[in-house]
């Protein structure tokens, strides 16, 4: 339900002092409001940390083709005769010049393993990707919000501060003519510089939040944003608390991740055990022996795993226990995962709750309050503390309104980050990054 404070006292300010209806002419040559939609397709397009993940994956990815290629081959020269290079002894059926080159092939099946290895540790970069544009997404979307909650709370204490001003003339004319006391002329005066000083911070506050969205989007801070959207729209949340978590569960970037690792590590562990099996090695000789007939020569060439007990084994045993670490911290990260779902969906709920509260009964209730104070003072049944109070009532209420409706938002883009669900509607044309 909308705030109708700007009804009530708009129409009963109209009537107390001058009766006549001022209207406003839109400027038709006023920019298109921005779209949390085109920022959120900005960020994810230049933000330099969602492609700094991005280039570690390809970097991850080109590990496997190295992982899965043979030992380079070696290539050696030699004599053996007399001390100068390649300077044979003559009629020395020892002596000889030769050229040789070896090539080692691991035991099948290796190679496969560790090109295994390599891809899962891309594939576990490849979440980070996915965490980067979430946070990305998430950090635009918190200050969006919170920047129109300040700009409706904004434009409140303008229109507000308007109307105070009207008050202390009031008072002031009231005083002249004997009607009124000096002390609420003071009051008035000290309630307008008060509400000068809330006008200064909100402005500081948005001016920090345009230049913070200016950064996300990787643009000069001082850049004017453009104009926000007249109405604060509210999301739903049409999920229950145990859907959100089985999906935080399913998508949590961080989770998949050490699934990844998980994977990796059971490759590891059959790796080291593979390793128990010889590798070969090829080797091709040709010496050429003065006066004597060439010679070629092969050998066939085997590792002996005997030290299997101290080596593979204690390998596979650092495998396994990896694996468990990893399962550890991910049943780790899945608590906390549960906590904070649980923290946003409570945060969310009671912003709802208390949005409700103020539009509904607290605003309503303190305008009417007001407008019956403003009618007592104008008859002299009222004091002018009276009714200083009642508007500050009326200004607090609804400012805590926007706030609230921002924290709200604000707690959907959290649940978004943790959950990979879209809440609030603001979808990006840029494809989400998933693992391939």
């Amino acid at each position: 339900m909308r705030v109708r404070y700007t009804f009530v006292v708009g129409a009963a300010t109209l009537l107390w002092i001058c009766g006549a209806v001022r209207a406003q002419e839109p400027s038709s040559a006023s920019p298109p409001p921005v779209k949390l939609a085109d920022l959120l397709v900005e960020a994810e397009q230049n933000h330099p940390a969602i492609r700094a993940a991005a280039r570690l994956v390809e970097s991850k990815r080109t590990r496997v083709a190295q992982a899965k290629a043979l030992p380079d081959p070696k290539l050696s020269v030699g004599w053996m005769g007399n001390i100068a290079p390649f300077d044979v002894q003559v009629g020395d059926p020892s002596s000889y010049r030769s050229l040789s080159a070896m090539q080692e092939i691991p035991y099948p099946g290796k190679l496969a393993l560790r090109g295994q290895i390599a891809a899962k540790e891309a594939d576990a970069e490849t979440w980070n990707v996915e965490a980067a544009r979430r946070r990305i997404r998430a950090a635009v979307k918190l200050a969006y919000y919170e920047l129109l909650g300040v700009q409706k709370t904004l434009e409140t204490e303008q229109r507000d501060k308007d109307l105070l001003e009207k008050f202390a003339r009031i008072a002031e004319e009231k005083y002249k003519v004997g009607k009124g006391l000096q002390q609420d002329v003071l009051r008035a005066q000290v309630e307008v510089s008060r509400i000068l000083q809330r006008l200064a911070i909100t402005t500081q506050r948005k001016r920090t939040l345009e230049a913070r969205l200016n950064s996300l989007l990787l643009r000069p801070l001082d850049t004017p944003l453009g104009p926000l959207p007249a109405e604060f729209s509210k999301s739903g949340l049409p999920y229950s608390l145990e859907e959100l978590v089985q999906r935080g569960v399913e998508n949590d970037p961080e989770i998949r991740k050490q699934q990844e690792y998980i994977e990796q590590g059971q490759l590891a562990a059959n790796l080291a055990r593979r390793e128990l099996y010889p590798d070969l090695s090829v080797g091709y000789m040709y010496q050429n022996r003065p006066r004597m007939p060439e010679m070629h020569g092969f050998t066939f060439t085997i590792n002996l795993p005997i030290f299997s007990k101290n080596k593979q084994r204690e390998a596979e045993k650092e495998a396994n226990l990896t694996v468990e670490s990893i399962r550890q911290t991910r049943e780790a990260i899945r608590t906390e995962l549960f906590f904070k779902i649980k923290e946003q969906y409570l945060a969310a709920r009671t912003s709802d709750e208390l949005q409700s509260l103020y539009s509904k009964a607290l605003v309503p209730q303190s305008a009417l309050t007001l407008e019956s104070s403003m009618a007592a003072y104008q008859v002299g049944s009222l004091d002018f503390l009276s009714l200083i109070t009642n508007f500050i009532s009326v200004l607090d209420y609804e400012t805590s309104y926007y706030e609230e409706l921002a924290r709200y938002q604000q707690a959907l883009a959290r649940l978004e980050e943790l959950t990979g669900i879209e809440l609030d509607g603001a979808s990006s044309s840029v494809p989400e990054a998933r693992k391939p």
